[in-house]
């Protein structure tokens, strides 16, 4: 057969059921081979666009995706996935269409060496130089892709090389490796949560499978542990419980920084502790924390790499949990008094008060009538940008949510990320929430939407600025705007170009309900237009003018 055949047989043995592409000669014989195999093939309309779907699908599965580019600008167009898979620890699968093998080197037309490329962003970067080693390789990229901390793998295919002809033999897959849990470190994490009066439970995204949910809740429960979520992953644990301890993003207030400051123990399960999680290495801080550490990750990379750590394991975080939820021990009333401390001051801060502000609807108030009126189980895609903090503020999301952010702050994530939302889990509502600088980056992922039958709900901020930068500005340089103006066109008439639905709120709506509840009943792909308030630029954040 041909090797393009031996990655379709290979991409079916490995559960690959769609692929996000943009067409390129460099890989027609693979795009010939994909014909009719049974594996559905989204076209998009910009390579940025097929990776944040491909991202936005492994962040909500779990499970590796794979999408397609072709050579020269499509890979390096690709490169923003790359870059969030592996800060966000995505299992995602590139393969990207090289030069013939006689021309590498050469500096022929759109070549580019890929390994030096995607070799900082990647956990593997391989080229294909011989078909044959096809039957090692895509196994090799899909168990590095999965193993530790997850990431993307590159794969370059010279154009020649997907004619070569291999051994017509079954697919490999490579099991995962199985991480193991010693009783005795049970046992230690144990007496260190006994002898603490004033703990808290650092949840990451190693726990976001239901599974996960589900260890973690009946772990801090019998522990009676509060429970601080992770950057962009809120949803895993009950917003609404009297442990929850909040979420550890950007712009953390400092009502909330200071209660947590008030720690004894910190138990870091599932997250590396990256700068936004341990808001900004203050809690822990580095390198020395004030509190007694535990940090239970399945890969040793992040494990006292910044922190003084008191007890390391690498270990499957929803198997420690599990193995500890039945063995809690009877907490103190001191224990208590601290729960509801932390909780207390959480349940403030989820407080909205809307803005009267001259110049648009504060976005808080359509954010409040989303959370309302969405269903309990949807899907909550966030773009980068100030849109998102009255969102993780003010939504009181559940294990019943999915929440797809990037960690890595990459403006273009919400349409692509909705849209691929929509396609994997057709009977859940898939909400966007971008602003009019993230919008116009990859919002023509509309088309892809209505080309393919997926119905995201789009909700647009518009207050034709930069928002999160402008605020920056006005910190630094009040007073002198500077490159973060913007001029929009009208959204809803571009909305329905495309043959969305478009819904409008602006100040002064007095059926903000009513709209939102429309909106999210709309039947296909739908656009919400928010002229919302430069004034009221973030949940925490208000400028003069």
């Amino acid at each position: 057969m041909r090797a393009a055949d031996h990655i379709v047989q290979s991409l079916k043995a490995h559960g690959i059921r769609r692929v996000y592409c943009v067409p390129g000669e460099s890989y027609l014989t693979l795009l010939d081979a994909l014909h009719a195999s049974g594996i559905e093939v989204i076209v998009c309309r910009h390579e940025g666009g097929a990776g944040f779907m491909a991202c936005s699908e492994a962040k909500l599965t779990g499970e590796p995706a794979v999408f397609m580019v072709s050579r020269g600008p499509g890979a390096t167009n690709a490169s923003i996935a790359i870059h969030m898979a592996d800060q966000d620890g995505l299992p995602v699968i590139l393969l990207v269409g090289q030069v013939a093998r006689e021309e590498r080197t050469r500096g022929v037309f759109q070549e580019v060496d890929y390994q030096g490329f995607f070799g900082g962003m990647a956990k593997g970067v391989y080229e294909v130089n011989d078909g044959r080693k096809l039957h090692e390789l895509l196994p090799r990229s899909f168990r590095l892709a999965q193993e530790g901390i997850p990431g993307p793998v590159v794969l370059s295919l010279p154009e020649d090389m997907l004619d070569d002809e291999v051994d017509a033999r079954e697919p490999v897959v490579f099991p995962r490796a199985a991480i193991g849990t010693n009783p005795a470190d049970l046992t230690r994490i144990q007496a260190l949560i006994d002898a603490s009066e004033r703990p808290v439970l650092v949840a990451g995204g190693a726990l976001r499978s239901a599974a996960g949910k589900a260890a973690l809740q009946r772990f801090a429960e019998a522990q009676r542990l509060p429970v601080a979520v992770t950057w962009k992953n809120q949803e895993i644990f009950d917003n609404a419980s009297p442990l929850y301890a909040g979420h550890l993003g950007f712009g953390a207030l400092a009502a909330h920084r200071k209660v947590l400051a008030d720690a004894d123990l910190i138990v870091a399960i599932g997250t590396r502790l990256g700068d936004v999680a341990s808001l900004g290495y203050t809690f822990p801080e580095a390198p020395a924390p004030k509190q007694t550490l535990v940090h239970v990750y399945p890969d040793s990379k992040p494990i006292g790499h910044v922190f003084r750590t008191d007890l390391g394991l690498i270990a499957d975080p929803v198997a420690v949990l599990s193995g500890m939820a039945n063995t809690a021990r009877v907490v103190s009333a001191t224990r208590e008094s601290w729960i509801s401390k932390v909780n207390g001051v959480v349940r403030g801060l989820q407080v909205f008060s809307p803005v009267d502000a001259p110049d648009g609807i504060d976005f808080g108030v359509v954010v409040d009538a989303l959370a309302r009126l969405s269903p309990r189980d949807a899907i909550i895609v966030t773009d980068a940008g100030n849109i998102s903090t009255w969102v993780h503020r003010h939504w009181k999301m559940t294990p019943d949510n999915t929440l797809i952010g990037g960690i890595v702050g990459a403006m273009g994530l919400g349409v692509p990320g909705a849209v691929a939302a929509s396609l994997v889990q057709p009977g859940r509502t898939a909400l966007c929430f971008v602003g009019d600088g993230g919008v116009l980056m990859t919002g023509q992922e509309i088309a892809t939407a209505m080309a393919y039958g997926a119905s995201p709900k789009i909700v647009i901020s518009n207050n034709g600025i930069y928002g999160t930068i402008r605020a920056h500005q006005e910190r630094e340089f009040p007073g002198r705007v500077s490159g973060t103006n913007l001029s929009n066109p009208d959204f809803d008439a571009w909305a329905r170009s495309f043959g969305a639905a478009s819904f409008n709120i602006s100040r002064g709506e007095n059926d903000v309900d009513g709209t939102v509840s429309a909106f999210l009943a709309a039947p296909g792909p739908a656009v919400l237009h928010v002229k919302s308030s430069r004034v009221a630029l973030s949940s925490n954040v208000q400028l003069k003018s």
